[in-house]
C-alpha cells in the first residue's frame, strides 16, 4: 500500500452547485460538487435536475457502484431486481456495480443526488455536456431521445460507461418498457 507521501493530497472543501462547476447535459443540469480529481478518485458527487423525457437511457457502470438519492420529485427505476419501484424525495436507490439498470422521471421535475464510487462518472458528464450558463433546465436542448446514440455509446465506452442496445435491454431489463416510452407505453405494458 503506497505511503501518504506516494498519494495525491485531497483536500477538504464545501460547494453547492453553481454556474461555475454545472453543465448542461442532454436538456439536464448536471452540478459537480465533488470530482474525481478532488477526491484522488475516491467517489464522484453530483447534483442532477430533469424532467421527464430527459432521461439516459439504459445502462451498466462498469466497476462503480452508484447510488441516488432523490431531493426532489420521482423517478421509476428498472434493474434485474427492481420492476417500476418508485422512488421519491428522502429515498435512495442503490446500484450495483456492472448491472443494468433504467429510470424515468415521473414528476414534473427532478432534483436528485448522484454519487459513484469509484470515482469517473464526472469525465462522462464533462465529455457528454457543455457548460452551463444559468441553473435553469436549458430549454430546447437535445436529449438522448432525439440524439444519435452511437456518440452516447462511444463516449461511454471510453468512460466506463456501457450504453445498452434495445436487445440488451430486453434481455437484461425484460420488464422495462423501453427507452423514450410515454405514460400511456408504461401503462399499457404494466397491464399486459
Amino acid at each position: 500500500m503506497p505511503s501518504t507521501s506516494e498519494t495525491a493530497r485531497t483536500v477538504a472543501f464545501a460547494r453547492g452547485a453553481s454556474v461555475e462547476n454545472s453543465l448542461f447535459y442532454m436538456g439536464s443540469l448536471m452540478s459537480v460538487l465533488a470530482s474525481t480529481d478532488e477526491t484522488g478518485g475516491a467517489f464522484s458527487l453530483l447534483e442532477y435536475r430533469s424532467q421527464p423525457g430527459h432521461e439516459p437511457p439504459p445502462h451498466i457502470h462498469l466497476g462503480q457502484d452508484e447510488i441516488l438519492y432523490i431531493l426532489e420529485g420521482e423517478i421509476e427505476a428498472y434493474t434485474a431486481d427492481l420492476t417500476a419501484a418508485v422512488v421519491g424525495a428522502g429515498q435512495s436507490l442503490f446500484l450495483p456495480r456492472d448491472q443494468a439498470h433504467a429510470w424515468y422521471v415521473t414528476s414534473p421535475r427532478l432534483r436528485m443526488l448522484i454519487m459513484t464510487n469509484p470515482a469517473g462518472i464526472d469525465s462522462y458528464f464533462a465529455t457528454m455536456a457543455e457548460p452551463a450558463t444559468s441553473l435553469e433546465l436549458p430549454p430546447g436542448s437535445v436529449t438522448y431521445v432525439m440524439d444519435d446514440p452511437a456518440r452516447a455509446i462511444e463516449i461511454g465506452a471510453r468512460h466506463g460507461l456501457r450504453i445498452l442496445t434495445p436487445d440488451e435491454t430486453r434481455e437484461l431489463l425484460p420488464n422495462y418498457p423501453g427507452f423514450g416510452a410515454t405514460v400511456a407505453e408504461r401503462r399499457a405494458a404494466a397491464a399486459a
